[in-house]
């Protein structure tokens, strides 16, 4: 066994403890190392734990619920394509299924720490279990190009993107959950933050547009009952599974399952804040301390501790519809199916950019669905290929697979496409160059950062 295996086995064997374990240990060696005392560490640690379990069975629950409905009502369309969505758990367990997509690890990890030190990202991104995404990118750039280290550049080429973006939505994240000191590194959630700012900016300049309100505390005021959360999510889920025509039973377990996510989900994600809070305080203290707030850390973690927000969970509720009707469009080959509970993680990080305006979130989400669906189209047989080659078994009847998570991904699209141009070394150039542009990107944006966060110190000092 070389090296590579074993590493690979080493970093599957951490893999195998699931993020709710891991992620709360790292978390407490970190605060450790910023001077947190080991009982206050480990209280938090233990609570972040629980607020992750909380989560991942909310998420469970609801992905359990809806997926059943979603199912029935594409089905009701009748609408035949290519390609089945099989849902993002086969699109991480083909990420992982070779030696280079658990390699991806440990070299975006090295990645993260060099940029880190050399002032080009304030991101440690600590969710591991999400690489996947890179992995993804880098195993469907190997197969459709026979070339192993051209697979792992494409890898390190989206880790090298997504930071900056971590970096940029920071502040509106860490807005929308109150939490100092995080941001959201996802390969998929963070692309659709990037992709909605140029949306956003178009409909400040659309007369009228900007000036709507749909947030949840606007609705409230002009809508009473209808407009508190568990009451809306009981509606929409009364909607969706009468539309899909399903029994009594599905239709009373979706609505009770609808209004129970809109209010239990953002209670775990509070549980979990309560532990990440002190922690974050801590570093961010620590900081201040050590670099006279010219520098800050920011945590990396899920983009599901922002899902539980109302206006993602009913903003996603209602595209799932409007996503199987675009499925109509021409050009379009995926079948969606399995990963439309996936939508909140699409739609979360676009809800401050959009001050919680559920009737925009959903707007920017419906064009870019769209482009992605188009994308995703031109890799399906890539994406087939790579199953195929990790012995991932696809659905009885099927010719193509592919997901919207990250079989859409516009992103993963493109460094694909760079991945394949024909010429190997322009390949390798394409790829190298996106990655020199976001390093020089994420270090203007640095400097600039701690050039603001000094005039500001000099004022108030």
């Amino acid at each position: 066994m070389g090296w590579i295996e074993i590493l690979s086995a080493a970093v599957q064997g951490f893999l195998n403890l699931g993020a709710s374990v891991a992620i709360p240990i790292i978390l407490f060696f970190i605060a450790l190392g910023f001077g947190v005392k080991p009982g206050r560490a480990a209280r938090s640690a233990i609570t972040i734990a629980v607020g992750f379990v909380g989560i991942f069975l909310l998420i469970g629950f609801f992905m359990d619920t809806i997926a059943p409905v979603a199912r029935m009502l594409v089905e009701r369309t009748g609408i035949q394509l290519v390609a089945i969505d099989v849902g993002w758990p086969s699109a991480a367990a083909i990420a992982f299924g070779s030696v280079l997509g658990t390699l991806i690890i440990p070299v975006t990890v090295v990645v993260n720490l060099i940029l880190l030190a050399a002032r080009v990202t304030r991101t440690l991104d600590i969710d591991v279990w999400n690489y996947w995404h890179f992995a993804f990118v880098a195993s469907l750039t190997y197969i459709a190009t026979g070339d192993f280290w051209l697979g792992l550049l494409a890898g390190i080429a989206m880790f090298v993107v997504i930071l900056p973006i971590a970096d940029w939505s920071a502040p509106k994240v860490q807005e929308m959950l109150e939490t100092p000191a995080i941001s959201l590194p996802h390969g998929f959630s963070a692309v659709y933050f990037a992709l909605a700012y140029p949306v956003m900016k178009l409909f400040q300049k659309i007369p009228g547009l900007w000036n709507i309100k749909a947030d949840p505390e606007t609705i409230r005021k002009k809508f009473g009952l209808i407009g508190e959360s568990p009451v809306l999510g009981a509606i929409i889920g009364f909607a969706l599974s009468v539309a899909a025509g399903a029994d009594y039973v599905t239709v009373a377990k979706t609505t009770v399952g609808m209004a129970a996510v809109m209010v239990i989900l953002p209670r775990m994600v509070r549980i979990l804040m309560e532990g990440l809070v002190p922690l974050a305080d801590a570093i961010r203290e620590t900081f201040v301390k050590r670099y006279a707030g010219k520098r800050e850390l920011y945590i990396g973690l899920d983009s599901a501790i922002a899902i539980g927000h109302p206006v993602a969970i009913a903003a996603s509720l209602i595209l799932i519809p409007i996503f199987i009707v675009e499925s109509l469009i021409p050009g379009n080959k995926i079948l969606l199916l399995a990963d439309l509970p996936v939508i909140p993680f699409m739609v979360c990080m676009t809800v401050p950019l959009f001050n919680y305006d559920t009737v925009k979130v959903i707007i920017n989400m419906a064009i870019w669905n769209i482009v992605g669906l188009l994308l995703g189209s031109m890799i399906i047989d890539i994406y087939t290929a790579t199953a195929k080659s990790v012995g991932f078994p696809l659905p009885k009847g099927a010719v193509f697979i592919s997901s919207i998570c990250d079989g859409t991904n516009p992103l993963t699209w493109l460094l694909i496409q760079l991945g394949r141009i024909g010429w190997r070394p322009l390949a390798y150039g394409a790829l190298i160059v996106v990655i020199i542009v976001f390093i020089v990107i994420g270090y203007i944006a640095e400097k600039r950062r701690a050039e603001r966060a000094a005039e500001a110190a000099a004022s108030t000092g």
